[in-house]
């Protein structure tokens, strides 16, 4: 069970806990003020990229200083998890809104507008503060090319969206503003998503690993390796004198992409609190 559960949800999965989605939270100014900074300034996280650049060219005795210090302040303002697509499914059961809007990061990694993150709450859609919020701001990006703001959507259709990302090899992750609110759901790559190249490229944890570990059974496995091509992490290898493919579990993020592209259903996904190797990796 990772921190976040324990300091968030009670031991249980602190994102299926309702009052991490509460719209009483959004009443905190501090919080209201830090997302229409987030919502306002996308520029702003690439310049945290390049924080993070020079950071690691600092000596290792002054990173092993920073760090932690820059990690805490992370967790407590905005950071992430992995979270495979039956756990998103609970989640959007547990809603009463749904919009989906541009994507933040995509916008000051690539300046386009790509739609890969939603918002979700459980009040009807006229009392969706963080919908109201985001609207108020009145940030240029919500209005692009499509110049379509918030989509309101269903359950429903929302499930089909997280399934068509899943199909294209994005990994679902959930998102505080002020941790514990969770504002959001994002679909993330390794190409585009700044997060995941904090987290990857540049050792800085701004997303955590899932609950979970993927896990092969190798009398189903066929050798075809279209699991390892899709996963993020560089998590899966083959073995070439096996003819089967493998999971490291010391890479391994859970996020359940490889069983998508696995046509024999050779892949499951496994809790990581049984796992010797995984339990702590977080």
């Amino acid at each position: 069970m990772c921190e976040f559960c324990h300091r968030h949800g009670e031991g249980e999965k602190w994102y299926l806990q309702a009052q991490n989605y509460s719209q009483d939270l959004l009443s905190d100014l501090n919080r209201r003020r830090f997302i229409e900074h987030f919502f306002k300034n996308p520029e702003m996280l690439e310049k945290s990229q390049e924080k993070l650049d020079y950071l690691n060219r600092l000596p290792s005795f002054v990173r092993s200083i920073l760090t932690p210090f820059l990690l805490k302040r992370q967790k407590r303002n905005h950071y992430g998890q992995v979270v495979p697509l039956e756990d998103i499914q609970k989640i959007l059961e547990m809603a009463n809104s749904v919009v989906r809007l541009p994507c933040v990061c995509r916008k000051a990694s690539l300046g386009t507008e790509e739609r890969y993150c939603y918002g979700v709450s459980m009040v009807p859609p006229e009392e969706f503060k963080l919908g109201q919020v985001i609207r108020s701001i009145d940030a240029d990006y919500l209005n692009g090319p499509e110049a379509r703001g918030l989509e309101t959507l269903t359950t429903g259709e929302a499930l089909v969206q997280f399934r068509d990302l899943e199909s294209k090899g994005l990994c679902h992750t959930v998102w505080t503003f002020l941790t514990p609110f969770i504002g959001g759901i994002c679909n993330c790559d390794r190409s585009d998503c700044m997060a995941m190249q904090s987290t990857l490229k540049r050792s800085f944890s701004v997303m955590f690993r899932a609950e979970y570990v993927a896990g092969v059974n190798p009398e189903l496995c066929n050798g075809c390796r279209k699991c390892m091509r899709a996963c993020q992490f560089g998590a899966i290898s083959y073995s070439a004198a096996r003819e089967k493919a493998e999971v490291d579990l010391r890479r391994c993020y859970g996020c359940g992409i490889c069983r998508s592209y696995c046509t024999n259903g050779a892949i499951v996904l496994n809790d990581r609190s049984a796992s010797p190797i995984a339990s702590r990796l977080w």
